[in-house]
């Protein structure tokens, strides 16, 4: 599997000629959801949620399916008939042909006079999992995580304490997108040998637009 690291949340995943993204909200490159097969999005922040950008990824072919919360499926489901499926915790599904999991039901908090929205995370053909905006614990190993690093509704022990907790094999950096060149070295450091430690996860981060294969 092909990893391409995308402005701020969004991830693109490629295997045997098929194209599964994660996210492309208004912090992504315009083009982020564009040759898409398929289209998984974990809540309805504009940061994850652009549906201009979905429109037009789900209006360029009609192959094109997206899975999403209730809330983001519902803007779009009766446009796409058939193509546009709400899903939450537990579900497993099959998308343009990666086996997927749906994990989690509540996006963390941000503060306790904000109300809370839907946010599921995604395990990808049991290797690779996108949490969106929750610190949500599969509940089964993972080998790949894709770390939320930093965000209104987090501070770094958490982070730190969160990768401890699944466990990953490694964890590549995601919701970076308000972080500064100088941030993100500080980040770097403090995920690395000089912090307090993550476990065995080994942890980068990918600029925009690069890849790696797992």
């Amino acid at each position: 599997m092909k990893l391409t690291k995308k402005g701020h949340a969004c991830v693109r995943l490629e295997r045997e000629g098929r194209t599964l993204v994660i996210d492309p909200g208004a912090f992504s490159e315009a083009d982020a959801a564009a040759g898409a097969d398929a289209l998984l999005v974990t809540h309805e922040h504009p940061d994850h949620f652009d549906e201009g950008r979905l429109r037009a990824a789900l209006d360029a072919a009609p192959g094109v399916e997206l899975w999403a919360p209730g809330s983001v499926a519902g803007a779009l489901s009766a446009a796409y008939p058939g193509r546009v499926h709400a899903v939450g915790d537990g579900d497993t599904f099959t998308a343009a042909g990666f086996a997927v999991e749906a994990h989690g039901e509540l996006h963390a908090v941000i503060h306790p006079d904000l109300p809370r929205i839907a946010n599921v995370g995604f395990v990808v053909d049991g290797s690779v999992f996108h949490p969106g905006d929750a610190l949500t614990v599969p509940g089964r190993p993972v080998e790949t995580l894709l770390l939320p690093v930093h965000a209104p509704w987090s501070k770094f022990s958490e982070v730190v304490d969160y990768i401890r907790a699944v466990a990953p094999e490694r964890a590549f950096a995601v919701h970076d997108g308000l972080l500064s060149d100088t941030g993100l070295l500080v980040y770097g450091r403090n995920l690395g040998p000089q912090g307090p430690g993550i476990g065995s996860a080994a942890y980068a981060r990918l600029s925009p637009g690069e890849s790696v294969s797992l």
